[in-house]
C-alpha cells in the first residue's frame, strides 16, 4: 500500500513539474523505496508562483544548511582576506588610471610647449607689429620707401634676418640713435617675421627670463599641474636656470624646423647694454654666447645682440671664435641729407632747401634720431641748437670740476670729472690743430684718441667705461674713444673754448686740489705730548726698524754746588 502511494506521488510531481523535478537518487523497491520515498519533501523553485518543484532529501537538505550557515557567518580570516583582496584590487584600478591619465598629460604638455614655441617663430608675429609701432616703422612693404633710407649695411642686415648669412652670430655695436635697431626690425618686416623672434634685455635676470619666455611662448613650467604632486616644482629654481631650460627647448625646436624649412631660426636680444656689468650679467653673458657658439656651428639658431656699449664686446670677445661685428655709425653726408629731406617731405610736404640741409649735418651729424627730430620742429636750425643746449648740460650736470675750493669729502666724484674734462680738452686740442674736421666726402671726422692714449691722458683705466655708458664718450670697436655724437664734441668745444684761459686754470687749480687732497691723505702726523721741560725725544733708526728714546734735561753744575753748599 506505501509503495503504491509513493509511486502516485511520483507521477503526481512529473505531471506537475514537468522536466522541473530533480531526483537525488532513483527509487528502488521493496520497502528501501518506501523508506526513501519518506523522506523526499518537494520545495518550490519559481518563489510559488508557477511550476517548478524540486525534492530534495533529508541529508542534501542537511548539506545545504551546513553550507548556508557557513556563508552567512564567515570567520574572521575569510573577512580580512576578503576585505584586503577588494582594497588591493581598487587601489591598483586607481593607480593605473591615474598613472595613464598622468602620463598623457605630461606627454600632451610637453608637446604643446613645443608646438607654441614653433608658433612664435610662424609668420605675424604681433611681437613685430607692436616693436615696429614703438619704432615709427610703417607695416606695410609698400610704405617703407618713403619712410626708410636705406643704410649702407640693410642688405648684409635682411640677409641675416633672412637666415641666409649661417655659421656666425652677430653683435651690432654703435652709439645710441644711430638706427641699430630700425635695421632689424625693417629686415623682420621684409620676411613678416617669419622664423624670427626678438625681445628687449633688461638688468635684472627675471625680467630677461620673462621677456624671453613671451618671445618664444614659453612658460616655463609654471603652468604645469605635475608640480602639484612634486616636493620640488620645477620653477623651484633660478632665473639663470629658467633660462637655460628655455634655451634648451629652443634647440628642439630649432632641429625640427631645419629639417623642414632648411634655414636656421634668429633671435634677436637688443640693447645688451642694460645687462649689468656685474657676475650674474657676465654669467649671462657667457650663457648666451656658449650657446650662440654651438648653435652657429650647427646652423640651427643664428643669435644676433644689439649694444650701444663697449663693454658688451669687451665681454664676448674673450671667447669668441664665431662672432661677426658689425660697427653702425652715423649716416655719412650724402645720405644724411638725403634721409633728412625726406623725413621733411614726409612731415611737412615741402622741400627744403640745399643750404638748410647742409647747416643742419653741419650742427647734428648724420644721427638718425637727430634728424627726425630737427625734421619735426617748425624751426629746425633752432632745434639743432635745442640739441646741442642739452647735450652740453648732461656733459656739465655730471663732469664740471669744482676749482680749488673743492671740499675734501666730493674728491673721488671730482676725480672722475675731472678725468673726463682732461680728455675733453685732449679732443678739442686734438681737433685745433687739425687741417680740416672733414674727409674728402666732407663727412664729419671726429677727433678720436685709441682706447690704451685715452686712458693715459685720464690717468685711470677704469673711468673711461663709465663714461661710454653715460653717453658722454663712445668707445667703437676699433678701440676708439671720441665724443659720443657731433652735438656733443660741439659742447666740448664750447665748454673749452668759451673762455680759454678761465677755464684751463680753473681745471689746473681743480688738479691741484685733487692732488693735495691726496697728499694729506699719504701724510702722517706725529703729535708727541708729556715732556718734561726741557726734554725731548731721540729718534733713530736702527737696523731692526725704528727707536724713538725720551731724553731729560742736564741740571748745570753750578745749581748742584749751591745745594751741597746749603747742606752743609
Amino acid at each position: 500500500m506505501s509503495l503504491l502511494r509513493a509511486s502516485c506521488r511520483l507521477t503526481a510531481a512529473r505531471r506537475v513539474g514537468g522536466s522541473g523535478a530533480i531526483f537525488q537518487r532513483g527509487l528502488r523497491g521493496g520497502v528501501g523505496a518506501a523508506q526513501s520515498a519518506s523522506r523526499i519533501l518537494p520545495r518550490r523553485t519559481d518563489g510559488g508562483a508557477g511550476h517548478g518543484w524540486r525534492f530534495y532529501s533529508d541529508d542534501k537538505k542537511k548539506k545545504d544548511d551546513d553550507k548556508h550557515d557557513y556563508h552567512a557567518n564567515p570567520s574572521i580570516a575569510y573577512k580580512m582576506l576578503e576585505a584586503a583582496a577588494t582594497s588591493f584590487a581598487s587601489i591598483m584600478v586607481l593607480a593605473g588610471g591615474f598613472s595613464i591619465a598622468a602620463y598623457a598629460y605630461h606627454k600632451s604638455y610637453k608637446y604643446f610647449v613645443l608646438s607654441k614655441m614653433e608658433n612664435a617663430f610662424e609668420p605675424g608675429d604681433p611681437v613685430l607689429d607692436l616693436a615696429a609701432i614703438g619704432k615709427d616703422i610703417p607695416l606695410s612693404k609698400t610704405a617703407a620707401a618713403t619712410h626708410w633710407i636705406e643704410r649702407p649695411e640693410q642688405l648684409l642686415v635682411d640677409r641675416i634676418i633672412a637666415g641666409q648669412e649661417q655659421g656666425h652670430y652677430h653683435l651690432f655695436i654703435g652709439e645710441k640713435g644711430t638706427g641699430k635697431s630700425s635695421m632689424l626690425l625693417e629686415a623682420m618686416r621684409k620676411i613678416d617675421g617669419d622664423g624670427v623672434a626678438m625681445f628687449e634685455a633688461h638688468a635684472d635676470l627675471e625680467i630677461f627670463r620673462i621677456r624671453l619666455g613671451k618671445a618664444l611662448d614659453y612658460e616655463f613650467h609654471e603652468d604645469y599641474m605635475g608640480s602639484y604632486f612634486s616636493e620640488r616644482g620645477p620653477r623651484d629654481t633660478t632665473a639663470l636656470l629658467d633660462i637655460e631650460r628655455a634655451l634648451n627647448k629652443l634647440e628642439k625646436v630649432a632641429l625640427k624646423r631645419r629639417a623642414k624649412v632648411g634655414r636656421p631660426l634668429v633671435v634677436i636680444i637688443n640693447q645688451m647694454h642694460l645687462i649689468r656689468d656685474d657676475e650674474d650679467g657676465k654669467d649671462l653673458i657667457e650663457l648666451l654666447q656658449q650657446r650662440s657658439e654651438q648653435w652657429a656651428a650647427a646652423h640651427l639658431v643664428t643669435m644676433v645682440f644689439n649694444s650701444d656699449d663697449y663693454w658688451v664686446y669687451e665681454r664676448l670677445k674673450q671667447l669668441a671664435t664665431r662672432m661677426e661685428v658689425h660697427t653702425v655709425t652715423d649716416l655719412p653726408k650724402v645720405e644724411a641729407i638725403a634721409a633728412l629731406r625726406n623725413y621733411v617731405q614726409r612731415y611737412k610736404k615741402t622741400t627744403p632747401s640745399s643750404e638748410i640741409l647742409e647747416e643742419i649735418y653741419e650742427r647734428v651729424g648724420g644721427r638718425l634720431n637727430f634728424l627726425n627730430r630737427v625734421a619735426r620742429s617748425n624751426d629746425m636750425l633752432k632745434t639743432c641748437e635745442e640739441i646741442k643746449e642739452v647735450e652740453k648740460t648732461w656733459f656739465l650736470n655730471q663732469c664740471w670740476i669744482l676749482g680749488e675750493e673743492m671740499d675734501d669729502d666730493v674728491m673721488d666724484q671730482q676725480k672722475w670729472a675731472a678725468a673726463a674734462v682732461v680728455l675733453a680738452t685732449a679732443l678739442v686740442d686734438q681737433e685745433s690743430s687739425r687741417s680740416s674736421h672733414y674727409d674728402a666726402e666732407g663727412n664729419h671726422m671726429l677727433p678720436a684718441f685709441p682706447l690704451h692714449k685715452a686712458q693715459e691722458i685720464m690717468t685711470r683705466a677704469d673711468f673711461v667705461r663709465a663714461l661710454d655708458r653715460l653717453n658722454l664718450f663712445s668707445i667703437t670697436s676699433k678701440a676708439l674713444v671720441r665724443a659720443s655724437s657731433v652735438p656733443m664734441h660741439r659742447a666740448f668745444r664750447e665748454v673749452v673754448l668759451e673762455d680759454e684761459d678761465s677755464f684751463r686754470e680753473h681745471l689746473q687749480a681743480t688738479i691741484d686740489r685733487i692732488a693735495a687732497i691726496e697728499s694729506l691723505g699719504r701724510t702722517r702726523e706725529l703729535v708727541a705730548k708729556d715732556l718734561v721741560l726741557g726734554g725731548k725725544y731721540e729718534i733713530r733708526k736702527t737696523p731692526g726698524g725704528i727707536d724713538v728714546t725720551l731724553r731729560e734735561k742736564e741740571k748745570e753744575k753750578d745749581d748742584d754746588d749751591d745745594d751741597k753748599k746749603k747742606d752743609d
